[in-house]
């Protein structure tokens, strides 16, 4: 009996002791963003495809948002995901992606997040979740001054008129429902710039695209002239698979102390002239 009653105290010690064991582990890959003090800061536990890296996909050939210039990487989404990155604790690495599939290769966890100067859609939000907006957007018209000077805006395009879009945007989606209907043709292009290209040449008489993107482009194509910004209600976010809900929260976390602490400021006015808009300034 005395046997009996020593081996259960023993089991009893042994449960004990593996409790404490897995009450005191932590083996969350994330563990949110920093608060300066070596301290976590109370957010979400989150993962990442490779642990300490959040990996970002992106088209990489879209200036002012993203692009290479002298083989360096710039752009405002990729400052603005590298200051995330620090927040997070996190090495920002980054993954060339088609933008016609990029929201189905990162629902598919390809990579962490989409940066790519990406529109929050109804549409793409049955494929992926997205940030809280960080920028607000206009679509435009850019025309070859050359070749069709009489084009002032879209209401001068006439049927038969061949207008260029990249593919899977909401430039191409705003083409279609409402110069389509008027008769006019949309040719898509893989990139930006590529439907730029054409337009040089004369293949097409317009290009739909982001205002920002579209001045950045046409900076370097002297033949090249953005003549209307196209207002479409549209904001900017960062996108990331359904199934990681705590990692966009932790990237919005991260996001609102670059607003509040002046980093996003900073960052705007590398690429963009003019003031902040008021949702994003220092708070």
């Amino acid at each position: 009996m005395k046997r009996m009653t020593l081996l259960r105290s023993m089991s009893s010690l042994v449960l004990v002791v593996l409790l404490l064991t897995a009450c005191g582990s932590n083996n969350n890959p994330g563990s949110g963003p920093s608060s300066g003090g070596g301290n976590p800061a109370p957010s979400p536990s989150f993962t990442t495809v490779t642990a300490g890296t959040l990996t970002v996909g992106s088209c990489l050939d879209y200036s002012p948002f993203e692009y290479y210039k002298k083989g360096q990487l710039k752009g405002f989404d990729v400052d603005i995901v590298d200051a995330i990155g620090k927040k997070l604790n996190l090495k920002v690495q980054w993954v060339k992606s088609n933008f016609n599939t990029i929201f189905n290769a990162v629902s598919a966890h390809k990579f962490d997040m989409v940066a790519a100067a990406s529109t929050i859609t109804a549409q793409r939000k049955k494929i992926v979740n997205f940030s809280e907006p960080y920028y607000d957007a206009l679509l435009s018209l850019t025309i070859n001054k050359d070749k069709t000077p009489s084009i002032k805006s879209t209401n001068d395009l006439k049927k038969g008129d061949i207008v260029g879009v990249q593919k899977g945007t909401t430039s191409a989606i705003w083409a279609s429902q409402h110069l389509a209907p008027k008769g006019i043709q949309i040719k898509s292009f893989t990139s930006a710039p590529d439907s730029m290209s054409d337009l040089e040449s004369g293949r097409v008489v317009g290009v739909i695209n982001d205002l920002p993107s579209s001045v950045s482009i046409v900076k370097n194509r002297p033949s090249l002239a953005v003549v209307e910004p196209i207002q479409a209600g549209q904001h900017y976010g960062l996108a990331f698979a359904p199934d990681t809900p705590q990692l966009t929260i932790a990237v919005n976390k991260a996001f609102e102390a670059l607003v509040a602490d002046g980093t996003y400021e900073t960052i705007y006015h590398r690429y963009f002239q003019g003031p902040v808009p008021q949702e994003f300034q220092p708070k």
